[in-house]
C-alpha cells in the first residue's frame, strides 16, 4: 500500500477492498503478457474477459439490469488500480462509460434490451463512432450523415479513431441527421444510434485497423448505405450532441484516474530502481538530480488524485462538474507524463528495453494529452467557462 492510500481514520479508502481484488487478478497478467501483446498488436483477450467476469466493466450499470450499481469513484478506482499493477485498462475502459448514454437517455425497452447482457459481457458495447478525419473534436461540424427511410436510417459518412471496434458487438454512433446549416443551434441536429456491428459488418460498414505508437487497436469505420433500425435511435432525433456530453465527465474522470495509475506505477517503478542501483559506489537514489524529478512528479500526482477526488464527488452528488472532469483529466495527464519522463531517465538505457515494461507503459500514457480531448481544448473550456473569457473559437 503506497502513502496515498495508508488508512489514518475518516481518510480510509472506502474502495480498499475493490482495490486489493484488482490486485489479484491483475497478478495473473504480467508484463510477459502485455509485451507478448505489444509485439504482435494483439487485443488482451483475456484480461477484458476475466475483468467483465468478476464485474468490474459493469459497475456503473444499475442493479436492476445486472450491474453492481456503484458509483463512479468505485469506477475510477478500479481503472487507476489496473493501471497502477501495470496493466491496461484501454482495453475496455469504455464498457464502463459509453452505455451512460442509454442509461440515461434510452427507452425503457433499449435499456431492458441491451443492458443486462452488456453487464454479463454477452454484448460488448466499447466502440463509440464520433470523431471524423475532417473535423477532428469540432464534433458539431461532422459529416456522417443519416437519412430516415421509413423504418430505418441509412448511414453513409466515416468515422476516425474509433477504438476497440473490432472487439465490441455494438457502437454508439453520433450522426448528423439535419443537413449542416439547417439546424437551429449549432449543437442540434446530430443524433445518437446504437449500432449492431454484428450485423452491419460486410453490409455498408466496413473496418479497417490504423497501426499506432501504442497498441491501442484503433480503427477507422466507414458507413456506405448502412442501414439503422429507426428503434434504434436514442431519445430524440436532433439532440444526439446533448446526451453524449452527459457521459463525457464520466469518461474524462475515469480517464484521469487511469493517469494517476500510470503515474504510481512509475513512481514506483523508478522509486525501487533508484535504490537498488548503484553507480559511483552509491545507489543512485540518493543524489538529488534523480530523487527531485521523482518527487516532483509525485507531487503533481497527489495533487492530480485530489482533482479526480472532487469532480467525482461532485458528479455523484448530481452536480456540475465540468470544471473539476476537464483539469483533472488535464493534471493526471500531464502527471502521468511527468512520473514516465522521471522514470526513464532514472533507469538510463534500461528504460528504453522491453523487458523493464517502462517504454510501453511510457507510449500509453502519452495518448492522454491527446484524447480524449486534447489539453488545449480543456484550456480554452476552463478559459470560457470558469473565467469569463471571450471564446476563442
Amino acid at each position: 500500500m503506497d502513502h496515498a492510500e495508508a488508512d489514518h481514520g475518516q481518510f480510509a479508502d472506502p474502495h480498499a477492498e475493490i482495490r486489493e481484488e484488482v490486485r489479484k487478478l491483475c497478478s495473473k497478467f504480467p508484463g510477459e503478457y502485455w509485451r507478448k501483446l505489444d509485439e504482435v498488436r494483439g487485443y488482451p483477450t483475456e484480461f477484458v474477459t476475466a475483468l467483465t467476469e468478476a464485474g468490474y466493466l459493469s459497475v456503473l450499470i444499475p442493479e436492476e439490469y445486472g450491474g453492481s450499481g456503484l458509483p463512479l469513484s468505485a469506477a475510477a478506482a478500479i481503472l487507476e488500480t489496473v493501471q497502477s499493477e501495470g496493466c491496461n485498462g484501454a482495453a475496455c475502459h469504455a464498457q464502463m462509460y459509453i452505455m451512460g448514454t442509454i442509461l440515461r437517455h434510452g427507452s425503457e425497452e433499449q435499456k431492458k434490451k441491451y443492458l443486462p447482457k452488456i453487464a454479463t459481457g454477452e454484448l460488448r458495447l466499447q466502440a463509440f463512432g464520433v470523431t471524423e478525419p475532417t473535423s477532428g473534436t469540432d464534433t458539431t461540424s461532422l459529416r456522417t450523415f443519416a437519412k430516415r427511410e421509413g423504418d430505418h436510417y441509412v448511414v453513409n459518412g466515416q468515422k476516425v479513431w474509433t477504438s476497440r471496434a473490432e472487439h465490441s458487438d455494438l457502437m454508439l454512433l453520433l450522426a448528423r441527421t439535419t443537413p449542416k446549416g439547417e439546424e437551429k443551434k449549432k449543437t442540434e441536429g446530430l443524433s445518437t444510434f446504437i449500432v449492431d456491428m454484428r450485423a452491419a459488418l460486410g453490409h455498408g460498414l466496413t473496418i479497417r485497423p490504423i497501426r499506432t505508437m501504442m497498441n491501442h487497436n484503433s480503427t477507422e469505420v466507414f458507413f456506405d448505405n448502412m442501414a439503422v433500425p429507426a428503434e434504434n435511435l436514442i431519445g430524440q432525433e436532433g439532440r444526439g450532441f446533448r446526451y453524449i456530453l452527459d457521459g463525457m465527465n464520466a469518461e474524462r474522470l475515469l480517464i484521469a484516474a487511469e493517469c494517476i495509475g500510470d503515474a504510481k506505477w512509475f513512481i514506483a517503478k523508478a522509486t525501487d530502481y533508484a535504490r537498488e542501483r548503484r553507480v559511483f559506489n552509491r545507489p543512485i537514489g540518493q543524489n538529488q538530480g534523480i530523487q527531485f524529478p521523482i518527487a516532483k512528479a509525485y507531487a503533481q500526482m497527489r495533487a492530480a488524485e485530489l482533482m479526480v477526488k472532487a469532480g467525482c464527488a461532485k458528479f455523484e452528488a448530481g452536480l456540475p462538474c465540468g470544471e473539476e472532469a476537464n483539469m483533472a483529466k488535464m493534471l493526471a495527464a500531464e502527471a502521468s507524463w511527468a512520473a514516465g519522463e522521471a522514470c526513464i531517465q532514472t533507469h538510463g538505457g534500461f528504460g528504453f528495453a522491453e523487458e523493464y515494461d517502462v517504454e510501453r507503459k511510457f507510449r500509453e500514457t502519452r495518448l492522454y494529452q491527446v484524447a480524449p480531448i486534447s489539453t488545449n481544448l480543456i484550456l480554452s473550456f476552463v478559459a470560457e467557462h470558469v473565467l469569463g473569457l471571450p471564446r476563442s473559437y
